[in-house]
């Protein structure tokens, strides 16, 4: 097949997983072509059969902002035209499913163009029902020939806040490649996380109000005081200024470690002892399943996708929203207790495996595209 990617290649969850796939059906012998206004951050060096098309635009001063839906939907239309493109995947509705009708309809007259939507999370549960995208938010959906959610609750969400049907919605879940996350990555950074042997706490986010990452201080601040360790914070947004703050207003500033954006999360990741994630919101918590296949238990929220890729008391624990006490206490539990943290971290290791890695996610994928293609 020959398949067009549209994500946004910034730092973050949507952007990283449309990137893996697209690299992952590319190694499966499917043509993929990344459009976008920017090359996605995970998309490095030369891949056979992989090819990226930039959104071209131009300032005019008409526009006080640029209109980028119209020109992603005038490169979606190229490059389906030129390259004949089976399908186009979008990654996150708004405006990426609007762009894609617009190049469906363009191409019409010509040939058929199959539009897949992948919901990711805020698109739905905080972007898309806004009033002023609502409308085109469910138009968006309902136009796209095949949809699919990340995790059972954000299917939900969709259903109820779109009225969109929920057999239209295929669940496919977040996925990794657990041959590049896992426990055992060389090199080791631990020397110099925690040059003092301490244990490494790991938290990795863009840094938004809604991944609560001024709990992980507190937590840490907590956890730091019955057992030796060091907060590494991966990342970067706009609450950086105020975690770093809260950092020193608890007096733990010297034991956290702020590394900002990083290319090779899996390399710092190896090293984690535990992972946090106290989100207020997470669709389906990508980075905790990055965490338990590198062997790192995990402590989060109970909120929206996690406890569906946490297992409660198997590959970590969850806790209410801002149950930073709680959320510490476990902490300490799974760091003085090393059976405990063996099996938490082999079952987070399995779950990865058997549930989410590359052989057993892309290929509902495939199938997807294959019945959206077939409705010709």
């Amino acid at each position: 097949m020959k398949i067009g990617i549209t994500c946004y290649p910034t730092y973050g969850g949507s952007g990283a997983v449309a990137t893996e796939l697209g690299l992952a059906l590319a190694e499966r012998g499917h043509e993929i072509h990344f459009i976008s206004y920017d090359q996605p951050f995970r998309l490095r060096g030369f891949r056979e059969r992989v090819f990226f098309h930039e959104v071209e635009m131009d300032d005019y001063p008409l526009f006080e902002h640029p209109p980028y839906t119209l020109a992603l939907a005038v490169a979606l239309h190229d490059t389906a035209r030129k390259h004949q493109l089976d399908v186009v995947h979008m990654h996150y509705a708004i405006p990426h499913a609007a762009s894609a009708y617009l190049a469906k309809q363009m191409l019409a007259p010509e040939r058929p163009l199959k539009i897949v939507t992948t919901l990711h999370g805020t698109d739905i549960t905080l972007v898309g029902v806004h009033p002023s995208f609502h409308a085109i938010t469910r138009f968006s959906i309902l136009e796209s020939d095949g949809l699919s959610a990340v995790s059972e609750y954000l299917r939900d969400e969709t259903v109820r806040g779109f009225s969109v049907p929920k057999n239209r919605i295929d669940v496919i879940p977040n996925f990794i490649d657990t041959e590049l996350w896992r426990p055992d990555r060389e090199p080791c950074h631990r020397a110099k996380l925690a040059p003092g042997g301490e244990k490494i706490i790991m938290h990795v986010s863009n840094f938004r109000a809604v991944k609560r990452v001024s709990d992980a201080v507190e937590i840490f601040s907590r956890i730091v005081q019955k057992v030796p360790s060091r907060l590494v914070l991966v990342g970067d947004g706009p609450d950086r200024p105020r975690v770093l703050q809260r950092a020193v207003d608890l007096g733990v500033q010297d034991q956290v470690l702020f590394l900002g954006k990083h290319a090779s999360v899996d390399e710092l990741l190896s090293c984690a002892d535990l992972f946090l994630l106290p989100s207020g919101s997470e669709s389906f918590g990508l980075a905790a399943l990055e965490a338990m296949a590198c062997g790192a238990p995990v402590v989060a929220s109970r909120v929206g996708g996690l406890p569906e890729v946490v297992d409660d008391g198997v590959t970590g624990f969850l806790f209410d929203i801002g149950a930073v006490d709680q959320m510490a206490e476990a902490g300490v539990r799974i760091l003085t207790d090393e059976a405990l943290h063996r099996s938490l971290a082999e079952a987070g290791r399995r779950v990865a495996k058997e549930r989410y890695s590359v052989d057993v996610v892309v290929p509902l994928y495939e199938a997807l595209y294959e019945r959206v293609i077939g409705a010709r």
